[in-house]
């Protein structure tokens, strides 16, 4: 994944997605028009709302500013539901354990969108939509999330479920997790007792070759890395920090292997990188 703070996915009330584009199904909504389903006109600046309504938790006499960003996806995500467009914003209401936003949701209904609801920390900006058939997508995304020098990643698909009377929950559905460690050491890391391969590093999500499927790049350490690591060693990084847990290994930059990875959604098989 891209090396990003941002939490890529959506733990929305609600989500939704388009590849390149806001879907067919209606006509693009404007960030004004969006921003009208929660935020009185005299609060609309372009596209941000000053003070947004019914803001999860604002605990601010000044309530919460809410900025949509570009980064918007729909798709049918509930089987047999209305289709819904999940919108990457950002909010001062947030801390950076939030990344500093979340998501926006709205449910496309007689050709108009609703709003849904909001989703803090769910920052919705590498995902993409597979067809599952012609009642449901899919929707997968890279996730990231930095803390004390750990870029914790993965692909995940986001699991939707309607909460009638709540909305729509969305639900972290992990098919592979990715940890970069440079930040904390200086170079990334193997725990030898685990099996390999181990991801570092993962970007340029797509739908994958096949149906139900995704790929994407990965950075990772095969079984040779693990030997050379965990055996005579690779060479000392030229810039190291902090201390090694026991049984941990360098995998110093430029040793890593790079392929790109396909996972079938249906089975969850993850494709050894190629």
């Amino acid at each position: 994944m891209q090396r990003s703070t941002h939490a890529v996915a959506a733990m929305a009330l609600g989500g939704a997605l388009t590849v390149a584009a806001i879907p067919t199904l209606a006509q693009a909504p404007s960030d004004r028009a969006l921003l009208a389903t929660f935020c009185d006109a005299g609060n609309i600046k372009g596209d941000t709302c000053t003070r947004a309504k019914g803001y999860p938790a604002s605990g601010r006499k000044s309530g919460c500013d809410v900025k949509l960003l570009k980064d918007r996806f729909s798709g049918k995500f509930v089987a047999a539901g209305n289709p819904l467009l999940v919108v990457n914003y950002e909010s001062g209401c947030e801390p950076r354990a939030n990344d500093d936003g979340g998501a926006a949701v709205f449910e496309l209904i007689k050709g108009a969108y609703s709003f849904v609801g909001f989703q803090p920390g769910s920052r919705v900006n590498e995902c993409v939509v597979v067809p599952r058939s012609e009642r449901q997508d899919s929707l997968v995304c890279l996730t990231g999330h930095m803390g004390q020098g750990y870029l914790e990643g993965g692909v995940a698909q986001m699991s939707f479920a309607r909460d009638y009377g709540k909305g729509i929950s969305i639900k972290y559905d992990f098919l592979l997790r990715a940890t970069d460690t440079t930040g904390a050491y200086g170079a990334n890391v193997v725990t030898c007792k685990k099996k390999p391969p181990q991801y570092f590093e993962l970007s340029k999500l797509a739908a994958g070759p096949r149906k139900d499927t995704v790929a994407f790049d990965a950075t990772f350490a095969d079984a040779d890395t693990f030997k050379t690591a965990c055996g005579k060693g690779f060479p000392k990084p030229k810039e190291i920090f902090g201390t090694l847990s026991k049984g941990d290994a360098y995998v110093p930059d430029g040793y890593e292997k790079k392929g790109r990875v396909i996972i079938d959604l249906s089975t969850r098989k993850v494709m050894p990188p190629s």
